[in-house]
């Protein structure tokens, strides 16, 4: 059951619902994911080498919260984490704003979401800078959710985190003894006075009924790789996969979801309600999800390869992964491209 549909189906009804609420880039997706991989989006000619069999293929609109889309640029960002990836224990620190926060984190998404990078990242380094807990610098990548499992407004930002860090001041590698991160309850004092402060700083008022303690969680994951796949699944997809939309009947749609007990199951929403729970997980346009800091940061490369060549792990070359090739319907052939239309509505 495709997204596009629904869109087609329920459009008028969330203009009348939400239209007020619908921002630039709500609007901006919505236009793309209803042309996605029809004539309005643009058309290749392909032709197969082997049997001559030839068509017109739709172009893909290539939004990141097109569920049909993308699925390229996240397997590649994933063997880029892959490369990085470090023979130590991983964990995954998860920051989470209070409900009392979400009203003034959709009104001022950038600022909001920016906070919420910066102070997570900022508390965590200088955890690690402790000679407490480390004395050492941290590699960490964060990406930001803005949905839970229910596909309800819910900011958050995961952060993975390899078990160990560099001691710059020796040129020292300090592995993180066991699976205990850091202390979670000192973790979340440190990041909401930070994220006050923020607030402070930047002229938004805080709700005086905000609570005095907040959730930050510190979890053990292993090698770190099941975390940057669970993570990579909505960084360029939007937020949820046609194949858990179940069923679309007498104006309401049925999707399934995965609560963290394991247990499966449904919510039904009215159509344009449906889609307004997606739409609200639009991020502002070219507004980053995801971050690395420390010696994971870009500019960190050289530090990074000593992390490396310290902890004698075997760099292999990354293999370079083609994009996905249209197979000939005759011969099943790769087909090749022949020449581009563009697209109906801009054709005349």
């Amino acid at each position: 059951m495709q997204l596009a549909s629904i869109l087609d189906q329920y459009y008028d009804a969330l203009l009348a619902e939400y239209g007020s609420r619908l921002l630039p880039g709500h609007l901006r997706a919505i236009d793309a994911i209803r042309r996605c991989r029809t004539p309005d989006a643009g058309e290749m000619f392909v032709q197969c080498p082997q049997c001559g069999h030839a068509m017109w293929r739709p172009h893909s609109c290539g939004h990141r919260s097109c569920p049909q889309c993308q699925n390229h640029e996240a397997s590649l960002w994933l063997d880029r984490q892959q490369a990085r990836l470090l023979p130590v224990e991983y964990s995954m620190a998860t920051f989470t704003l209070p409900y009392e926060l979400r009203f003034l984190a959709w009104e001022n998404q950038k600022v909001v979401y920016d906070l919420l990078f910066s102070c997570a990242s900022s508390s965590l380094k200088d955890f690690g800078l402790n000679p407490k807990h480390l004395g050492a610098k941290i590699g960490m990548t964060a990406v930001l959710h803005t949905h839970n499992r229910r596909l309800d407004f819910h900011p958050h930002v995961h952060v993975v985190v390899p078990g160990g860090g560099v001691d710059q001041t020796r040129t020292q590698w300090k592995k993180k003894k066991g699976k205990y991160l850091f202390n979670e309850f000192a973790l979340a004092k440190v990041f909401r006075a930070r994220f006050l402060e923020g607030l402070s700083k930047a002229g938004l008022p805080a709700p005086n009924s905000l609570p005095d303690k907040w959730v930050a969680n510190c979890a053990h994951v292993g090698k770190g790789l099941p975390a940057l796949k669970y993570l990579s699944r909505y960084l360029y997809r939007g937020v949820i996969l046609e194949s858990n939309i179940v069923s679309n009947q007498e104006g309401n749609v049925t999707f399934r979801y995965v609560k963290n007990t394991g247990e499966t199951c449904l919510r039904t929403l009215k159509g344009e309600d449906f889609l307004w729970l997606v739409l609200q997980h639009v991020l502002p346009k070219s507004y980053r999800r995801v971050r690395d800091y420390g010696f994971l940061h870009g500019n960190a490369k050289k530090l990074l390869s000593l992390v490396q060549v310290v902890l004698q792990l075997l760099i292999e070359a990354c293999p370079h992964r083609p994009r996905p090739v249209f197979k000939c319907p005759i011969c099943r052939a790769a087909m090749k491209i022949i020449a581009f239309r563009r697209p109906a509505s801009a054709s005349g």
